[in-house]
C-alpha cells in the first residue's frame, strides 16, 4: 500500500507487507448517523447487562481501547490507546482468510471490520462488524494474560497446514455474510448462499489443522466463558458484541462444558446461536490446551506427517531440514525410508531457500522457478551428520570445491557430481551446489540430470518442522489467498438520506442543548415519512425524559412505541431494553 497509514504506532508500523495487502482505509465518512445511533444502542446495552456479567470491568476497558459509548471509534484514537499496551488496530474488507487474521494477531494487531451492522441486525449480525471486532475484541486486550494468549495462538495459527476445501468454505461464508447484511439480498440468492455453506461445510473430509485450530479459537476469543460452570463470566467477543447473545448464553439450556482439548471436536455455524459453550477456570488453562494441540501440528511433529499435510495443503509451505534450511514452495512429492523418515523431498513450481525467515541471496523463486528436489537423512556407513561435519570430515569425503564426489544416502539415493558451494550458516552445513550432477534413487531412477543444469543440494539429517505458507514471505511475494467478494456498500435513497438527517439533529440536540422542542418538529417528520422507524423515536423520547420537557410529547412517543412492540414481537425485547435504559441511564461520565 503506497498509501499506508501506520497511525503512529510501532505494531501496526512492523506490519509485513503480505498483511498490508488486507488493509483498507476505514472512510470515517462514511458512517451515517444511524449507523452512530446503532453503535451507541448496542455499547449502551452492553455497558448496561455486561457490567455484571463481562469476566473483565467493560468501562475502564473500553478506555483503555480509545473508545467510548457515544461513538463508532476512529482507528487513531484506538491506536494511540493500543499503543500504550503494545498493540495497534488495521481496518478490513468484512471476513479475511483465517491464516491471515492469524498472522495478525501474531504481530499484536487486532483486525477490525470498517463495516458497522444494519440497524435491522442490531442484535447479531454474521459478518464482521465494528461492533463485534473494537467493542467485542478491544476491551480484554489491556488484560496482560489474555493477550499473551492472543498474541501465541495468532503465532501458532499462523503456522497452520489448510486445505484447499478450508478456501472454498471461507468463501462461501464471507459471501454469506455479505449477502445478510445487504438491504435488500434476493431470498433466493440468500437461499443459495446458505446452501452451498451446508454443502461445503459437509464436504470437508478430514480436518484441516486451520480448521481445528478456528474451533479453539472460537471456543475462546469469540464465544469463551471463564470461571465455574455454575456461574462464568464472559470472555468472548462474539458474545460480548451480542446483546441478544450475551443475554441467551447464560440460560441453562445452552450446555456449559469444561474447556480443554475435546473443544476440537465441536465444529460451529457462525450463523446461528452456540448450542454448548466452554469454559476455562483461568486463561492458562487456554494456553496449557493449545499447547497440547500444537504439540500434534506439523510445524512441530515435522517429518512424513508434515510432508503428507503439505502435498494435501495444496498451497505455499515450508519444509524445514535439522540444518536449519528452510524450503518454500508447492510441495507434490516426498519419498521415505523403512523407518518411516523422509528421504527425498520435492516442490513444484516456485520454491525458495531460506535460513531464520530469510531467503538465501541468489536462491529465490526466479532460480528455482521450476521446483526444487533434494535428498535428507544420513550417509551410509557415517556416524556424523553432513550438517555438523568438520573440513577434516568433507575433505574425506571429497567434499571440496573443484572435486567430484559421489554421496551415498542411507535410504539409498546417490549424488555424484563436481563441488561448486559449500555454505555453512551458524556452523552448520545447511546447501551444497554441484556441477555436472546425476542422483539416482536405490532403484537407479534418475532424479536429476547434468542436462538440467547446476544441482543445490539441501543438507539435512531430517525434516524437523513443516508449516503452511513461505518462510521469508516478502521475499516470496506471497499474497495470500484474497477473496474477489466485497463488502457492499449501500447507495442512499432520498428518503434515506432524509432519516439520516433526523438522526443528526437529535444527535445534536443531545450533544448541544438548545430548542428541545425542535424535537417535535423531528418526531412529525418521523411518522410522516419515516413510520418503520423506532431507534429515532426511542432516543427522542430519552432526551425528553431527561431534559424533563415536552412530556405530552413524550407521551405520544412512548405510546407509539409500545404499540410497535406489540405488533412487531421481534422489536419488542429491543424497545423494552431501551425503555429500561431511558430508566436507568449509563452514567454520563462513563460515555465519553
Amino acid at each position: 500500500m503506497s498509501d499506508f497509514n501506520d497511525f503512529n504506532n510501532p505494531q501496526v508500523a512492523a506490519l509485513p507487507r503480505h498483511l498490508k495487502q488486507f488493509i483498507v482505509n476505514q472512510h470515517y465518512e462514511r458512517y451515517t448517523p444511524i449507523d452512530h445511533a446503532v453503535w451507541r444502542y448496542v455499547m449502551r446495552q452492553n455497558y448496561s447487562y455486561l457490567k455484571d456479567v463481562a469476566y473483565y470491568p467493560y468501562i475502564p476497558g473500553l478506555k483503555k481501547a480509545g473508545l467510548t459509548i457515544e461513538k463508532i471509534p476512529d482507528l487513531q484514537e484506538m491506536n494511540d490507546a493500543l499503543g500504550k499496551i503494545g498493540w495497534g488496530a488495521v481496518t478490513v474488507d468484512g471476513f479475511i482468510p483465517p491464516a491471515a487474521f492469524m498472522e495478525y494477531q501474531a504481530y499484536r494487531v487486532l483486525v477490525i471490520a470498517a463495516d458497522i451492522r444494519q440497524l435491522k441486525h442490531i442484535e447479531y449480525t454474521p459478518a464482521p462488524d465494528i461492533i463485534h471486532e473494537s467493542a467485542g475484541h478491544a476491551p480484554i486486550i489491556a488484560d496482560k494474560d489474555y493477550h499473551e494468549y492472543l498474541s501465541y495462538f495468532g503465532s501458532i495459527g499462523a503456522k497452520a497446514m489448510f486445505s484447499a476445501q478450508d478456501f472454498e468454505l471461507y468463501e462461501a461464508i464471507r459471501a454469506l455474510s455479505i449477502l445478510k447484511e445487504m438491504p435488500n439480498a434476493d431470498a433466493a440468492e440468500l437461499s443459495k448462499a446458505e446452501e452451498l455453506v451446508a454443502h461445503r461445510q459437509g464436504d470437508m473430509g478430514d480436518p484441516s489443522e486451520m480448521t481445528l485450530l478456528s474451533r479453539l479459537h472460537w471456543w475462546t476469543v469469540e464465544y469463551g466463558l471463564i470461571g465455574t460452570l455454575e456461574s462464568p463470566k464472559i470472555y468472548g467477543a462474539g458474545l460480548l458484541s451480542s446483546i441478544g447473545e450475551s443475554v441467551t448464553c447464560m440460560k441453562l439450556d445452552v450446555k456449559k462444558l469444561w474447556y480443554t482439548i475435546d473443544a476440537v471436536n465441536y465444529p460451529y455455524d457462525i450463523t446461528k446461536t452456540q448450542p454448548q459453550l466452554f469454559v476455562t477456570p483461568t486463561f492458562q488453562n487456554l494456553i496449557d490446551v493449545l499447547e497440547t494441540f500444537a504439540d500434534t501440528m506439523s510445524f512441530r511433529v515435522g517429518g512424513a506427517y508434515g510432508l503428507q499435510k503439505a502435498i494435501g495443503s495444496k498451497n505455499t509451505c515450508t519444509a524445514v531440514y535439522s540444518s536449519g534450511l528452510q524450503v518454500s514452495g508447492t510441495f507434490t512429492d516426498f519419498k521415505k525410508t523403512a523407518g518411516d523418515q523422509p528421504s527425498y523431498i520435492k516442490t513444484t513450481g516456485s520454491t525458495i531457500l531460506s535460513f531464520n525467515n530469510k531467503q538465501l541471496k541468489g536462491h529465490g523463486k526466479d532460480h528455482h522457478r521450476d521446483g526444487f528436489s533434494s535428498p535428507a537423512g544420513k550417509l551410509k556407513n557415517i556416524a556424523s551428520p553432513l550438517e555438523d561435519m568438520s573440513t577434516e570430515e568433507l575433505m574425506i569425503l571429497d567434499i571440496v570445491i573443484g572435486k567430484h564426489t559421489q554421496l551415498t544416502f542411507e535410504s539409498g539415493v546417490t549424488v555424484a557430481g563436481t563441488i561448486k558451494q559449500v555454505l555453512t550458516i551458524d556452523g552448520k552445513i545447511v546447501l551444497i551446489t554441484f556441477a555436472d550432477c546425476t542422483i539416482k534413487d536405490k532403484k537407479r531412477e534418475t532424479l536429476f540430470d547434468p542436462s538440467w543444469g547446476v544441482y543445490d543440494m539441501a543438507v539435512g539429517e531430517k525434516i524437523v518442522s513443516v508449516f503452511c505458507g513461505a518462510a521469508d514471505k516478502d521475499a516470496f511475494e506471497e499474497i495470500a489467498y484474497k477473496s474477489n467478494t466485497s463488502t457492499h456498500h449501500t447507495e442512499y435513497d432520498l428518503s434515506t438520506i432524509e432519516l439520516h438527517k433526523l438522526y443528526q439533529q437529535v444527535r445534536d440536540r443531545r450533544h448541544n442543548g438548545g430548542d428541545f422542542g425542535y424535537l417535535g418538529n423531528v418526531w412529525v417528520r418521523l411518522q410522516k415519512n419515516h413510520h418503520d422507524d423506532w431507534l429515532c423515536a426511542l432516543e427522542i423520547l430519552e432526551i425528553l425524559n431527561h431534559e424533563e420537557v415536552e412530556p405530552e410529547l413524550a407521551l405520544e412517543i412512548k405510546t407509539f412505541l409500545e404499540n410497535k412492540a406489540i405488533h412487531q414481537p421481534e422489536l419488542k425485547k429491543l424497545i423494552s431494553d431501551g425503555f429500561y435504559l431511558i430508566e436507568h441511564p449509563v452514567e454520563q461520565k462513563l460515555v465519553v
